[in-house]
């Protein structure tokens, strides 16, 4: 199976869980349960939400987390404070890393906006160096669009 039709298959998924539901907390945990079961070579999937101008750790499937991520700080942080997409190769090059997990060697991360404001960031890290391609970074991209699209369908305000 080509990664274009696993992330096609994935998008089916994940919008057959989701569509339907307005919870915004429980269709995170939804997401990150499903792509941690679907994905290979992952050892966390999982959101981080912005409270406060700050990223606090949300539903997520994995080894225990940081709880708070300040904006600006690690690759989760960057990707809030800059609303784009952190594909990283090798954590351990990337300035201001903060390793929640040690074994942890790529990572890729996608804000969630509503309304133009990130709401949350979906992070998901491998032991493996160079993991997330931009097969897989499109892939995602379009799951993290479909949620927003959810959030818009339900009236989710932020």
């Amino acid at each position: 199976m080509t990664k274009n039709t696993f992330y096609q298959d994935l998008y089916i998924q994940v919008e057959a869980l989701i569509s339907d539901e307005a919870d915004v907390i429980a269709n995170m945990a939804n997401v990150s349960a499903l792509l941690f079961e679907q994905l290979t070579e992952v050892n966390w999937v999982g959101f981080y939400r912005m409270v406060n101008d700050e990223l606090v750790l949300g539903p997520f499937q994995g080894k225990v987390a940081c709880i708070r991520i300040p904006l600006g700080r690690g690759v989760c942080g960057t990707a809030a404070s800059e609303n784009k997409v952190q594909r990283v190769a090798d954590v351990h090059e990337f300035d201001g890393h903060i390793a929640c997990d040690a074994s942890t060697n790529s990572e890729i991360v996608l804000p969630l906006t509503l309304n133009n404001k990130v709401i949350a960031v979906l992070d998901i890290d491998s032991m493996a160096f160079n993991r997330f391609d931009s097969d897989d970074q499109a892939g995602l991209e379009k799951i993290i669009s479909l949620f927003e699209n959810v959030m818009i369908k339900h009236g989710v305000i932020n």
